[in-house]
């Protein structure tokens, strides 16, 4: 651990202890489960925030890492939940990464989020296990302003995005509402996905996106 590294933990002690108190009984939060960056705007702190049954500390680490060509040290991360966050288990949600759920979204254990990437969430967001994104991704399940017909009936609603186990998705791709990612696939850098694939171990890139490679692995 760097110099660097430890006197930011001690400066993070402040926004750990409240998000835990706030969201844990006194006996988990006691645990601090969850480490909270001190360059972390808690903007909103309401909803709920589950665990796994069994709970270590640390095990969800948010705004932390480090991406060399980002300067963590002016990154700021937001949380903004109303809704509903559930962790599988461990995760890290890197520096720079925006939080906004109003909906219910779930992250696997081992979920990994590097940098400087957003998450809006109204309706339902869900990853697998051991997922890994890249930096500047936006996953959104939800255009925010809703478009009517001439009938007065809504045309957009909001849809779930539904990432499978082991998928790594590449830098700049955006993941928009409908779009169902399945196991063990790659998503290439630049690529938008707003539609369900099937099949696994393969590599989906391009605009519009098709299978570009099958019977693939990745490894992190």
């Amino acid at each position: 651990m760097t110099a660097f590294d430890f006197f930011n933990i001690i400066l993070s002690i402040p926004k750990t202890l409240r998000f835990n108190l706030h969201y844990f009984p006194l006996k988990t939060a006691l645990k601090l489960p969850v480490v909270v960056s001190h360059r972390t705007y808690l903007r909103e702190l309401h909803g709920k925030v589950e665990l796994p049954e069994i709970v270590e500390t640390a095990m969800v680490k948010i705004g932390f890492g480090d991406v060399g060509h980002y300067d963590r040290k002016r990154s700021r991360t937001i949380w903004q939940v109303s809704g509903t966050v559930i962790f599988g288990g461990k995760a890290s949600i890197g520096h720079g990464s925006k939080i906004s759920v109003r909906g219910h979204l779930s992250l696997g254990a081992d979920f990994n989020m590097t940098a400087e990437s957003t998450i809006v969430c109204a309706k339902e967001i869900r990853f697998g296990r051991d997922c890994l994104l890249s930096w500047d991704i936006l996953v959104m399940d939800t255009d925010e302003h809703p478009l009517y017909n001439k009938e007065n009936q809504r045309i957009n609603p909001d849809k779930a995005i539904i990432v499978g186990n082991h998928v790594w998705i590449g830098c700049k791709c955006v993941l928009l509402k409908g779009a169902e990612v399945p196991d063990n696939t790659v998503v290439a850098a630049g690529t938008m996905v707003k539609s369900n694939f099937s099949g696994d171990y393969q590599v989906i890139g391009g605009n519009p996106p098709a299978v570009l490679k099958r019977d693939i692995r990745w490894e992190h």
